[in-house]
């Protein structure tokens, strides 16, 4: 038990491990070379003594700045995660393989080269010992090759649905292993469950479609796409079709499991654009309300968010949105989906803003521009979520002043877009003075 956990928790094992495995293989190389007097490959591959010392010279200091770099993203990311996350989960990033491999490689690699290096003879009528150069040269394409997927390994991870997943999922493989992989399946006999948790973040539907028809039923898809569903939770309601009896529809859900209906939906770790409108203005707010709060104190980074969600909310005001229904050839309705209404869209972008902001001048000024504007292209139907939000913004700026002039103040919307348009000065009405911004 002892030597397991200090084999898991070393840092330096795997790389120790790689440098000696190097040395041992340069030398076995090396021997040979000189077994074969510097033959076994001839000079045309490897090139003149000269040749060869610099590029294996131009090789040793391009790895030493290669584990150098490995070295300062690995104790960048154990800072990043230790400040913004969790000190704790510093010793998940230490034991990570990735890192390890990589400053086990270019260490390889690095004594492979100098041990080569010193073994070269005289300068263009030497000796060359060539099955040892071919290993560098392997070992080098092996390091830029592992220094790419470092760099894509390094930024993946450092993103915090990894770090959340890297704790969640040893956490999950634990209980996986004491007790079984049974999840808890919910939803009763008419459901398809999740295999395995993740983000709902692409659905094939005209797949979906043809399933439901070929068992003559209709499918609901039970989360919106973006959300997240848990391993073994309803992924689908089974309902039945036109065609189907009533003894028939308990084996409805049994015969689309074995079709593989859940494969035509696609489980990430993370939320992403490709079908979720609502990531997008999910994150524009999640900087809007970051900016506001302390110790940040950036409305204005926090309007320039507002000025895209209102964009994006004046884009979809007058257009019909997605009911959610997806039908056959035949015009049966085969797909049902949850879709996000325009309420819920208002919703989404001005509730969690309005709550932090409404003490920002700018930022409620910004809202009631938003919204007056938002008014005027807005169906009639489409009205009361934004009359909602007009009151809801008025009696948070009334809770966050005492004087009536100043909440008059921040009520008043700023329609020029700019992030204090109160103390703007105005040119008469006939001149033409154009309005810094």
């Amino acid at each position: 038990m002892r030597l397991q956990r200090f084999v898991g928790a070393s840092l330096w094992l795997l790389p120790i491990g790689c440098l000696a495995a190097g040395a041992l293989v340069a030398l076995g190389t090396l021997a040979v070379d000189r077994a074969t007097d510097y033959r076994l490959i001839p000079q045309s591959l490897t090139g003149t003594p000269s040749d060869a010392q610099f590029i294996l010279s131009s090789f040793a200091t391009a790895m030493v700045s290669l584990t150098t770099l490995v070295l300062t993203v690995t104790l960048v990311a154990v800072q990043l995660a230790m400040g913004q996350f969790s000190p704790r989960i510093v010793g998940a990033l230490l034991t990570d393989r990735w890192s390890q491999l990589a400053i086990g490689l270019f260490g390889a690699t690095f004594l492979v080269t100098v041990l080569t290096l010193r073994e070269i003879r005289g300068s263009d009528t030497g000796t060359v010992p060539g099955l040892s150069m071919l290993l560098s040269y392997v070992l080098m394409l092996a390091s830029i090759i592992v220094l790419i997927l470092f760099v894509h390994h390094a930024g993946h991870g450092l993103r915090v649905a990894a770090l959340i997943d890297l704790v969640g999922d040893r956490s999950r493989e634990f209980i996986v292993r004491e007790h079984g992989d049974l999840p808890v399946v919910t939803g009763g006999p008419d459901a398809i469950v999740a295999a395995e948790p993740g983000n709902v973040i692409r659905v094939d539907r005209p797949a979906l479609v043809a399933a439901a028809r070929r068992a003559d039923c209709v499918l609901e898809l039970v989360p919106v796409v973006g959300d997240f569903v848990v391993g073994g939770a309803p992924l689908f309601r089974v309902l039945p079709g036109t065609r189907s009896t009533a003894g028939g529809d308990a084996d409805l859900a049994g015969r689309l499991r074995m079709t593989d209906v859940a494969r035509h939906v696609l489980l990430a770790e993370e939320r992403v654009h490709t079908e979720d409108l609502a990531y997008g203005f999910r994150k524009l707010v999640d900087i809007a309300v970051r900016s506001i709060a302390q110790p940040f104190n950036d409305p204005t980074t926090a309007v320039q968010a507002l000025h895209r969600l209102h964009d994006l909310l004046r884009q979809i005001a007058a257009r019909p949105l997605p009911c959610g229904e997806h039908r056959d050839e035949d015009g049966v309705v085969r797909l049902i989906e949850r879709t996000v209404s325009w309420d819920g869209y208002v919703r989404l972008a001005f509730d969690e803003i309005r709550l932090a902001g409404a003490s920002e001048p700018q930022v409620s000024r910004k809202l009631c521009a938003a919204l007056a504007d938002l008014k005027c292209v807005a169906p009639a139907d489409r009205q009361e979520p934004l009359d909602r939000q007009l009151r809801l913004l008025d009696a948070a700026v009334r809770r966050a002043y005492d004087d009536e002039e100043d909440v008059l103040a921040a009520l008043t919307p700023d329609t020029e877009g700019i992030g204090s348009g109160a103390d703007v000065t105005r040119a008469p009405p006939s001149r033409s003075v154009p309005v810094p911004r």
